[in-house]
């Protein structure tokens, strides 16, 4: 028996909107990076990009449990000696939630041009309101992710 693998005209893209409205970051973003990366077809292949787009809502009412918005901190360094920058997560949540949620689910894909092209599919605002309602995207059931 041979191994199937599916060619580009037989994936199918859907459009999944998911409300982050008091959803646990870290719960958040493994549903989002198994959507994004196609773990829920049945013709998943580690080599493809058969993944689905994925668009967040309310990124800025996602909620971080024990006292990590305190104590975990975003770093980016500039390239220059002394330029490593910290963000602590709380000042992420106040004035970049996008951000946060973003580089949540980053973490979670593949570090390649593979990961970046399913990176590609994810759309993260902070408020209610989305752009892409002429893709006509389908509301995602969140009650499999606890919530905090």
């Amino acid at each position: 028996m041979r191994t199937y693998s599916p060619k580009a005209a037989e994936i199918t893209r859907a459009w999944h909107v998911i409300d982050a409205e008091g959803l646990v970051l870290g719960r958040l973003a493994t549903e989002v990076a198994s959507l994004l990366r196609g773990k829920h077809r049945t013709y998943y292949a580690a080599h493809l990009d058969t993944g689905d787009n994925v668009i967040i809502v309310n990124a800025d009412k996602i909620v971080v449990t024990s006292n990590k918005a305190d104590q975990k901190f975003a770093y980016r360094h500039s390239g220059y000696p002394g330029g490593l920058r910290a963000t602590s997560w709380k000042d992420l949540l106040d004035n970049d939630p996008e951000k946060l949620v973003f580089d949540a689910v980053k973490g979670m894909v593949p570090k390649n041009r593979l990961g970046r092209a399913q990176m590609d599919k994810l759309f993260v605002y902070a408020g209610p309101e989305h752009p892409h309602a002429a893709q006509q995207p389908v509301k995602y059931d969140t009650s499999a992710i606890r919530r905090g």
